[in-house]
């Protein structure tokens, strides 16, 4: 009997890693976190995007006497692709509108992160939008590689 609840478990775990996700997409950028941050903005503005709001929690941080290495996160979206994976399923709108993580560790190194549109669509058991999930997965990663890369 514990061979068998054994040898279940394990195909159980097996099973779950086979269809994971990774829930982060993460580049390293080749700028300062700031101007990395800066340089996402203009380009999500200039493509039309709507800019919700910025956050900066290391100066959020700072105004309660607290260190944070560099960590802004940016909210932005459009309606025309948004409304699109809302329509697939509405419960991911707990996931929109999308954001990005622009942050420092302690090496200094300066990364940019994303929820991968895999995971969302995996979390919310979307089917039938692949369509979506691939524009939007195409579009992060442009925006994101711009923002990054010299």
């Amino acid at each position: 009997m514990i061979r068998n609840i054994s040898l279940a478990l394990v195909v159980l775990i097996a099973s779950t890693q086979a269809y994971a996700v990774e829930s982060l997409v993460t580049l390293q950028s080749n700028y300062s976190a700031k101007e990395t941050a800066d340089r996402f903005e203009s380009i999500i503005k200039d493509k039309g995007f709507t800019v919700f709001t910025r956050i900066d929690h290391q100066k959020n941080a700072a105004s309660v006497g607290l260190a944070l290495r560099p960590t802004e996160v940016i909210i932005f979206g459009n309606p025309k692709i948004g409304t699109q994976l809302m329509q697939c399923s509405q419960l991911v709108a707990i996931d929109l509108p999308q954001k990005v993580l622009i942050s420092e560790d302690a090496d200094n190194n300066v990364w940019l992160s994303y929820n991968n549109p895999e995971y969302i669509k995996q979390r919310h058991n979307i089917e039938g939008c692949d369509k979506v999930i691939n524009k939007i997965s195409g579009v992060l990663g442009k925006l994101s590689n711009a923002a990054t890369s010299k």
